[in-house]
């Protein structure tokens, strides 16, 4: 009788323990995936602020601003317009004038 005992004895410890090892593992992943949560929703938010700010900078009032400012551009005009004809075209080319443009 005392070795039925003692053998429920250690598989009662031995199930126990393991008990408690599953706990700290399930608590220990638990946290894991919480903190995996935590990141994903701000990688999120500053993928957000981001497209904000690209979004920002890429309005036709700040492109037309910065290619006045910084490349010296200017809208372009009739009086400014050069047209440039090509010399020994093939034959097969269009023309200036067949592809809408000025002679």
């Amino acid at each position: 009788m005392t070795r039925v005992s003692l053998l429920l004895l250690v598989a009662t410890v031995v199930s126990a323990l393991w008990l408690v090892h599953s706990h700290y593992e399930s608590r220990r992943m638990f946290m894991e995936l919480e903190s995996t949560r935590k990141e994903a929703k701000r990688i999120e938010v500053d993928h957000d602020r981001m497209e904000v700010e690209r979004r920002a900078q890429a309005t036709p009032l700040r492109v037309e601003q910065i290619a006045r400012q910084q490349l010296n551009m200017r809208t372009a005009s009739p009086a400014i317009t050069q047209y440039v004809n090509a010399q020994g075209a093939n034959a097969g080319a269009a023309t200036p004038t067949a592809a809408g443009g000025r002679q």
